[in-house]
This record gives C-alpha cells, structure tokens and sequence, in this order.
C-alpha cells in the first residue's frame, strides 16, 4: 500500500514536470493561449533586403519593439517585409523603415524612425517610406574595380 502511495506521488510530480516545462516552452516561443497577440503587423516594401531574415529585429530608438514575421515579393518585385510590433508601439504614418546592419558585418534588422503625423498606422497598414540595405560587397567591388 505504502509503495503504491509513492508511485503515485512521483507521478504526479512527473506530470506537473511535464506541464511546467509545456508552459515554459510556450511561453518562451511567446505563443499565446487564449488566442490574444500582444502585435500587430505591418508591412513595408523596400527595394533591397539582402542579409535580412525571419526573425530578425525590429527596433525604435535603440529598443527591440518587435520583430520580422514574414519577408516575401510583392506584384512588382519589390520585398515586402511583415512587422510584428508590440501592440502598445503606435506608428505615425509618415515613420521611416530603414534597413541596418548591427555593427561592420552583424545581424541584420529594421530601425524605425518615427514621423511627425497626427494619424497612426493600423493592422495591416503599409509603411510608405523605406530605407533599403547599403550592399557591402557592392561597394567593396565598386572600390576595387575603380566605379566610384
């Protein structure tokens, strides 16, 4: 009887393991349980987002507010990138995407730079002024081969 107590204890104990460590996971991949996002998204077109990948931040003032959910083409060749900001970061309609690079050769992400307009951007909404990525090789080769 004492043996089947014990059992039982530790397998309780192994099952609110399994649970804790199920809820933890989750909230480190800032899933979210009862369907509420704390983002919303936003798009931008740039002409160039090389080096830029899923994931990657995005950031105002030298503060991570969200990051890239989604980069993919639009009708007319440009990349379209999708902003998932913290819901609680307003952009004004006239805010300035810029493609950075963090450091001389690291990471990739988007500064933001807010506007002076009164009207802020909504679910869905589309940054229209954008700064694509300075192509270091690029102008490495123009260096070398005498094109600047």
């Amino acid at each position: 009887m004492k043996k089947i107590n014990v059992e039982l204890i530790v397998g309780f104990f192994l099952i609110g393991g399994f649970c804790a460590f199920a809820y933890i996971s989750m909230q480190f991949g800032e899933y979210s349980f009862f369907g509420q996002s704390q983002y919303y998204t936003v798009n931008a077109d740039f002409d160039s987002v090389s080096g830029l990948k899923k994931g990657a931040v995005v950031s105002m003032a030298g503060v991570d507010i969200g990051k890239i959910s989604k980069i993919g083409l639009t009708e007319d060749e440009r990349a379209r990138v999708s902003l998932s900001l913290l819901k609680n970061i307003k952009l004004t309609e006239d805010a300035i995407a810029s493609v950075k690079t963090q450091g001389i050769i690291g990471d990739k992400y988007i500064r933001i730079s807010q506007g002076g307009s009164d009207d802020f951007l909504k679910e869905g909404d589309l940054l229209t002024d954008t700064e694509s990525a300075v192509d270091l090789e690029e102008l490495v080769s123009k260096y070398i081969f005498g094109d600047v």
